[in-house]
């Protein structure tokens, strides 16, 4: 299993990963939810009373959950939807929290590849980056249309040498 082949990991955060969880076995994780929780990427919610009192994420002395956030961290300047997914998370909580949200992102696609033994497609994911794009470019529009401007998008012109 490639795992070099999912952006922002490589072979110094891969090796972390398979050798923390004791290699390529996934199955003593019910699900890729659990398998992120366990390295303490969900938010931990503690409640009393039906009141929601914290929802930060739990303190885990885990290598693999920190190769995955460094993983995470490199996504900053990657051109595939998991750099588009940071970029778009760091703009609104922050970058720790983004760190964190494209931390868990990755451990869920780790574990389906592990799991599956399926090697990384980019083109799956490509429809989330479509996806992203056309959100953004409908919120555009209709703040243009809000302010009273005409939008009218740009077509990719050739650069002149």
């Amino acid at each position: 299993m490639d795992l070099t082949a999912v952006p922002g990991i490589n072979v110094l955060t891969g090796h972390p990963i398979l050798t923390e969880v004791v290699g390529p076995d996934l199955s003593g994780f019910r699900s890729a939810s659990a398998f992120a929780s366990w390295l303490g990427l969900c938010p931990d919610n503690e409640k009393s009373g039906g009141k929601v009192l914290s929802v930060r994420t739990r303190k885990v002395n885990s290598r693999a959950a920190l190769a995955f956030r460094l993983a995470a961290n490199t996504l900053h300047r990657n051109k595939s939807w998991l750099g588009d997914y940071y970029r778009r998370m760091r703009a609104k909580p922050g970058a720790p929290k983004a760190i964190t949200a494209a931390a868990h992102k990755l451990a869920r696609i780790v574990y389906l590849l592990l799991t599956t033994h399926q090697p990384y497609d980019h083109s799956i994911y490509a429809k989330y980056q479509q996806q992203s794009r056309a959100r953004a470019t409908a919120k555009l529009k209709k703040q243009a249309i809000f302010l009273g401007f005409q939008f009218v998008p740009m077509h990719a012109t050739p650069a002149a040498h």
